[in-house]
């Protein structure tokens, strides 16, 4: 099963699910299918910083640019902060990925994108709690 594992994924995935599906348990391969159910809590933990990293680059730019303020960008910070909502909703446990660590870590990568953007220069430390990216209000002048 390895091996179809590393040449078709998509076929490997679609074997696993019938075998269990009949109860074939013996001849699941296990190793990789341990390996996919861990991935799986990792993406979800990928998405929802995902979004928070989204939020907060356009946060600095919405701060940091007044001046260029757009529906567009007050339009992905609701989009992405509905996303949080639903991931959220449906795995409440990822609640812990919001906390100061997280956004610290995912404000690194988020600053650097905005700088790329904006050639401006950010704090070095994020100037924003988890309520703020997850509630402060984004209204058009």
């Amino acid at each position: 099963m390895t091996v179809l594992y590393d040449q078709d994924y998509g076929l490997w995935a679609e074997q696993m699910a019938d075998l269990l599906l009949a109860g074939r348990f013996g001849e699941l391969d296990i190793e990789n299918l341990v390996e996919e159910v861990r991935d799986l809590s990792k993406r979800e933990r990928d998405r929802l910083l995902s979004s928070m990293r989204l939020i907060v680059q356009h946060l600095l730019k919405w701060d940091y640019q007044p001046h260029r303020r757009s529906r567009s960008w007050q339009i992905t910070i609701q989009r992405e902060r509905l996303h949080i909502i639903r991931y959220l909703k449906d795995s409440p446990s990822l609640k812990r990925y919001l906390n100061d660590e997280w956004l610290n870590e995912t404000y690194v990568v988020a600053s650097l994108n905005a700088r790329k953007e904006t050639d401006l220069e950010f704090p070095a430390n994020c100037p924003y709690s988890v309520e703020d990216v997850l509630e402060r209000p984004i209204n058009l002048d």
